[in-house]
């Protein structure tokens, strides 16, 4: 009996690509600093074939940003996608952030602007290309136009256009306003791949000398005249409220020009962080702390093992499953992963100012046009009325699709008459975070001949898109959190996915960095390691015996296993693990080699990581996010979890919430495939890689099979069983 839910993750939403002509507010990537006018996408003048590109008659090519930069290189890429079809001058190119606008700028798959789920080439891949290649394609007949020739006898690169029977160029400057005038063509043919002068080759990113000489101003530098600094408290249980203020030393402190109590929190705003932060500290607040203040993260665990065991919502089912379970040597069990919070480097922190008749927010969001909805909620003002001024993010992680520090920047805003900047301190912003849910994930399989017979895979735990996009909860299944299970890349004949929504009293959960994939890929490559020694064989040769049907998944299977040196001889207490995954559109198979002690303590050696993502748009950048990837995913593994106790979260900064160190971070070598496929997501992979390759890696090691993360190293000491 086959049983499927109608719903593809990869087809979510449907958003349709709008081409008109932009005119509306924009800041570039440096942020207003208070003695910069706001600057403005002024179109007159310019050649504005569509929302994405404008070119004016020096030559300047300005490319608007649907997605935003966090430091995963999207700028660059976007760019180079755009200018590729565009045959642009690179070295004439600038990008500027894209202003809220879903109706020109929604991302294609999700139906509004957001930059996340690594998609940001995926999504755009095909609408960019055909954008750049119309422009082109207008550029051309204008030119053809002046000097009376067939547009196909004409050619277009870097910039310019050429007609070489005549020898004549005209650079695109020159063109921009006879382009203007130009009806877009339709149906304009893109490049074969092989053409490709921009698309493949090692860029250099356009954001990076503005970061290294200091020009990039993130949201936490805008500067406004007469701007104040306000630090705020939020109740430190979850769902609490406000009772008692007492502000009559915090009133007193240099510097503090009001308190500002709010439903939930409470804020100093002073003329600088310091006077904003000392009189926060003067306050006396009592709070109310409501039902939740005896929550602890025991109960949860509780509540989610007890929920885990109720039958799911059947995600996808192929073959007879019970059939297949009964047969063969039976394997059974259950992968747990904690709370994590985000972490960005970057605090989170809004600039807002509220005027009787409108409000304007300097901030780095994920999530433009959401933001302006809700900030005209808590204004009181029409959307209209609500400017948003995109910056550079300092991280996002997911912790920026939320907009809620916006809407209680905008509520203390709105209570002075000049603009204010928040800052959340590192404390409140750990403590107050919207939360990577816990998970139970249990898998029971059956061996039959040395191949797994059964597969039965049960996610347990929260369903953030019912949350945060409704649409894409249907039939009890939230599409984010089996995500990589029901695609899991193996040939299993007899193969069974559901879903339990479990969510965690009071918790606030979100999307964290690899989203669904975290922790699926963990769940099911721990338990492909448990099942090769179970079928007494290795676990590469296990993976590739039921792989046959996936060739993209098994070429970076044997290749990774030829470029680390899987099965040449190891020192006791150090082990190899693998870990092979097709998170994201993308195919990678990565290996950790790991060192164990005595007292359990752990050394990375050595990562190696063989990446087939499709067109790599630009190499450099896909080495470079799976390092930080694998580098941020380990962190996880090795350090990372948010526990409760009375409703609070007990870490509070990088010395009880751990970041993994240059020292502990080994040789990091990254292959990318050379391929024609369309691209994949690379943004997220390498953080759903390492947890459980590094996890096998020490089973290899120790022959303790870690079912949960982080890593307890009690359990790996010298004499422990597993």
């Amino acid at each position: 009996m086959n049983a499927h839910n109608n719903v593809s993750r990869r087809t979510l939403l449907t958003g349709g690509l709008a081409t008109g002509v932009l005119l509306a507010f924009h800041l570039p990537l440096r942020a207003a600093a208070a003695n910069e006018p706001v600057q403005r996408d002024v179109t007159d003048g310019k050649f504005a074939p569509n929302a994405f590109i404008r070119i004016d008659e020096t030559g300047r090519t300005i490319l608007m940003m649907p997605q935003v930069e966090m430091g995963q290189g999207t700028y660059t890429s976007i760019s180079a996608v755009i200018a590729e079809e565009l045959d642009a001058d690179w070295s004439k190119v600038e990008v500027q952030h894209a202003p809220p606008n879903d109706k020109l700028y929604a991302n294609p798959t999700f139906g509004l602007q957001v930059t996340g789920n690594s998609n940001s080439i995926r999504a755009w891949w095909l609408p960019l290309r055909k954008a750049g290649a119309t422009a082109r394609a207008m550029l051309v007949q204008a030119a053809a136009s002046q000097w009376g020739v067939d547009p196909a006898s004409c050619t277009a690169s870097k910039g310019e256009v050429a007609h070489a029977a005549s020898g004549r160029k005209l650079g695109y400057g020159a063109l921009a306003l006879a382009a203007q005038g130009q009806t877009p063509p339709k149906d304009v043919a893109i490049k074969d791949p092989k053409d490709f002068v921009l698309i493949g080759q090692p860029l250099k990113r356009l954001d990076t000398p503005d970061k290294v000489n200091g020009k990039a101003l993130y949201g936490i530098d805008a500067i406004l005249p007469g701007m104040k600094i306000a630090a705020i408290a939020n109740c430190p249980v979850f769902g609490g409220k406000v009772g008692k203020v007492d502000d009559s030393a915090a009133t007193k402190v240099a510097g503090v020009r009001k308190i500002v109590v709010l439903d939930d929190a409470v804020a100093v705003i002073g003329d600088h962080m310091w006077a904003a932060k000392k009189g926060l500290e003067a306050l006396k607040i009592e709070w109310n702390e409501g039902p939740n203040a005896k929550i602890s993260t025991r109960d949860i665990w509780d509540d989610l093992r007890k929920a885990s065991e109720k039958d799911g919502a059947v995600a996808k089912s192929d073959g007879d499953i019970a059939k297949a379970l009964a047969s063969g040597d039976r394997f059974e069990a259950a992968y747990e992963l904690p709370f994590l919070a985000h972490a960005s480097m970057e605090p989170i922190n809004a600039t807002v100012h509220v005027r009787p008749d409108a409000c304007e927010i300097w901030t780095g969001t994920q999530i433009m046009t959401r933001v302006q909805s809700e900030a005209a909620k808590a204004a009181g003002l029409p959307v209209d009325k609500v400017i948003v001024n995109q910056h550079l993010l300092g991280g996002g992680f997911g912790r920026k699709l939320e907009p809620d520090m916006v809407v209680a920047a905008v509520k203390i805003a709105k209570q002075v008459d000049f603009p204010v900047k928040v800052v959340w301190t590192r404390e409140e912003d750990i403590q107050h975070d919207v939360y990577r849910p816990v998970y139970r994930d249990q898998i029971t399989a059956s061996l039959v001949d040395g191949k797994i017979a059964g597969w039965k895979y049960k996610v347990a735990g929260s369903a953030v898109l019912a949350r945060w996009l409704p649409p894409a909860f249907q039939k009890g299944i939230d599409i984010d959190a089996i995500d990589a299970a029901v695609d899991a890349p193996y040939d299993f004949a007899n193969f069974h996915v559901e879903y339990v929504r479990a969510e965690p009293p009071a918790v606030p959960t979100g999307f964290w960095r690899g989203v669904g994939p975290n922790n699926n890929v963990f769940a099911v490559e721990c338990a492909m390691d448990e099942l090769a020694r179970k079928a007494g064989k290795d676990p590469i040769e296990f993976r590739k015996s039921m792989l046959t049907k996936n060739p993209r998944m098994l070429a970076v299977l044997s290749q990774v296993a030829e470029k680390s040196g899987w099965g040449q001889k190891l020192p006791p207490r150090v082990g190899r693990g693998i870990c092979v995954q097709p998170s994201f559109a993308s195919f990678i198979a990565t290996v950790v080699e790991a060192e164990i002690d005595d007292i359990g303590e752990i050394t990375l050696r050595r990562i190696t990581s063989v990446v087939d993502t499709g067109i790599a748009v630009n190499p450099d950048t896909v080495k470079a996010q799976i390092e930080g990837g694998l580098i941020f995913g380990l962190t996880a593994a090795l350090y990372g979890e948010i526990t409760i106790d009375k409703g609070r979260v007990q870490q509070s900064n990088f010395h009880d919430y751990r970041m993994m160190r240059i020292n502990e971070t080994p040789k990091i070598e990254v292959i990318v495939v050379k391929s024609g496929e369309a691209p994949g997501g690379i943004g997220e992979a390498g953080v759903n890689a390492g947890p459980p390759a590094l996890r096998n890696a020490i089973y290899a090691a120790t022959g303790v099979a870690l079912r949960r993360l982080p890593i307890d190293r009690k359990l790996l000491a010298a004499g422990k069983k597993a």
